[in-house]
C-alpha cells in the first residue's frame, strides 16, 4: 500500500501536510526556496509589516530548557524574536520571486499590523499582489511590541480579533487564517471570534508565554541581554500536549473549520497526533530549527509509516478521527462502571494509595 501524503484545504493543495511555520526557518526568499527544494508542503514566512523599522532583535535572543538526564536533549526553547526587521518593499519582490520559481508550491504570508484599519487592509492588498497562496494574521505572538496592541494584545480580545479579520476578510482575494494565542483561558473564544468575521481557516497554537530559567551563576534570567531579559514565546516538545488540547478544543467547537496545527512537533509520530486531533496540515519551526531542514524527509516517513499500520489511503483519512474519543469525566466514570472495570484498576482513593506512591501511579497511567 502506498498512501497519499496529498491534501487539499481552502481550495489549495499541499503535496504533503507539513509546512514550516513563521518564524527564522522562513526568514528569506533563499532559504525558503531551499525548504521548498527538500519537499516541505508549505511554507508560512517569517511575519512582516508595513514598517519593519519598529522590529529590533537582540542577540542572544533564544534559551533552552535541557533534560535533567541528558543536557544534550532539548525539551523546550524559549524565544524574545520578533517579527522580520526586512524591508517590506524587500519581501514583496521575494515573494514574487518564490511564486514565479516554485508556482506549485504552497507559499503563505505571515502578517501583521498595529490596530489600525488602514493598516491592515493596506499590507493586505499590497500582499496579495505577489500572487502568494494565503495569509496567515499574526493575532498571537506573545512578546515584542504589545505596547502597540500587537500580536497576542489582538488574539487575547475576541471583540478585537473579530474586528481585525473582518477588515482583511472585506479586501481579500485569498484564504485567510487566523493565528490563535494559547495564551488564554478558553482558546474557542477569540477562535469562535475569527469564524464569524469570516476566517477561512485558523492556526493554532503559537509560542506559549514563558520564561526560561535563572542563570544561578549570575542570577540574570534568560536569555541574558545586558543583564536583563524579558519573558518570550515558549516551544518544543514540551508544549505538545498543551498544543494538542487547543487543536481539540478548536475543532470540537468549529467542526468543518480548517486548522493548521503546531506546537513541539518533532516527528512524523508528533503530526498525525494533531492530524487524528483535527488538524489538516501541521506546522514545524522549533522543530527545523533545531534538527535542520533536511528533517522533512524523516517526517514524511513516519507519517507515511502511521497510515500503512492503519490501512489508511492518504491522509485526508486521519484527520480528526480521534475527536469523538473525548468525552467528559462523569461518562468516564459511567463506562468504567460498566464495563467494571474499577475491580481491576481500583477507583477509590483509600483504596489505591497505600504508600507507594510510584508503583501505584504507574498503575493508573496509560503507556
Amino acid at each position: 500500500m502506498n498512501p497519499s501524503l496529498k491534501i487539499t484545504v481552502c481550495g489549495i493543495e499541499f503535496e504533503n501536510p507539513f509546512l514550516l511555520g513563521s518564524g527564522p526557518p522562513g526568514t528569506n526568499a533563499r532559504v525558503i526556496a531551499k525548504s521548498f527544494d527538500l519537499g516541505w508542503g508549505g511554507v508560512v514566512c517569517k511575519t512582516i509589516s508595513l514598517d519593519a523599522s519598529k522590529a529590533i532583535n537582540t542577540a542572544p535572543r533564544y534559551a533552552k530548557v535541557k533534560a535533567r538526564e541528558d543536557d544534550k536533549v532539548v525539551v523546550g526553547f524559549e524565544n524574545i524574536e520578533i517579527i522580520s526587521d526586512r524591508p517590506f518593499s524587500t519581501w514583496l519582490e521575494e515573494l514574487r520571486q518564490l511564486k514565479k520559481a516554485y508556482p506549485h508550491k504552497v507559499l503563505v504570508a505571515s502578517i501583521m499590523e498595529e490596530y489600525r484599519k488602514e493598516a491592515w487592509q493596506t499590507i493586505v492588498r499590497e500582499v496579495q499582489e505577489t500572487g502568494v497562496d494565503a495569509l496567515e494574521l499574526n493575532l498571537s505572538c506573545p512578546h515584542g511590541l504589545p505596547e502597540r496592541r500587537m500580536g497576542a494584545a489582538m488574539g487575547q480580545d475576541p471583540g478585537i480579533c473579530e474586528e481585525v479579520v473582518g477588515w482583511v476578510k472585506a479586501v481579500s482575494r485569498i484564504p485567510v487564517w487566523a493565528k490563535m494565542t494559547p495564551n488564554v483561558g478558553d482558546p474557542v473564544l477569540s477562535a469562535r471570534a475569527a469564524a464569524r468575521a469570516g476566517a477561512d481557516g485558523l492556526s493554532t497554537i503559537n509560542t506559549i508565554l514563558s520564561i526560561a530559567g535563572v542563570d544561578l551563576r549570575t542570577l540574570r534570567p534568560m536569555p541574558t541581554v545586558e543583564g536583563y531579559s524579558v519573558p518570550g514565546g515558549y516551544s518544543g516538545q514540551a508544549v505538545r500536549p498543551i498544543a494538542l488540547r487547543h487543536v481539540m478544543e478548536v475543532a470540537r467547537a468549529l467542526p468543518g473549520m480548517p486548522l493548521s496545527g503546531m506546537g513541539g512537533i518533532e516527528t512524523g509520530y508528533d503530526a498525525a497526533q494533531f492530524l487524528l486531533l483535527g488538524s489538516d496540515t501541521v506546522q514545524v519551526c522549533t522543530g527545523a530549527m533545531l534538527q535542520g531542514y533536511e528533517v522533512i524527509a524523516k517526517l514524511k516517513e513516519e507519517l507515511l509509516e502511521v497510515l500503512r499500520k492503519h490501512e489508511l489511503a492518504s491522509v485526508r483519512e486521519l484527520v480528526g478521527k480521534s475527536l469523538p474519543y473525548f468525552t467528559t469525566h462523569a461518562d468516564l466514570v459511567e463506562r468504567q462502571r460498566a464495563a467494571k472495570a474499577a475491580k481491576v484498576t481500583g477507583g477509590k482513593d483509600n483504596e489505591t494509595w497505600k504508600g507507594e506512591i510510584k508503583r501505584e501511579t504507574d498503575s493508573l497511567t496509560s503507556e
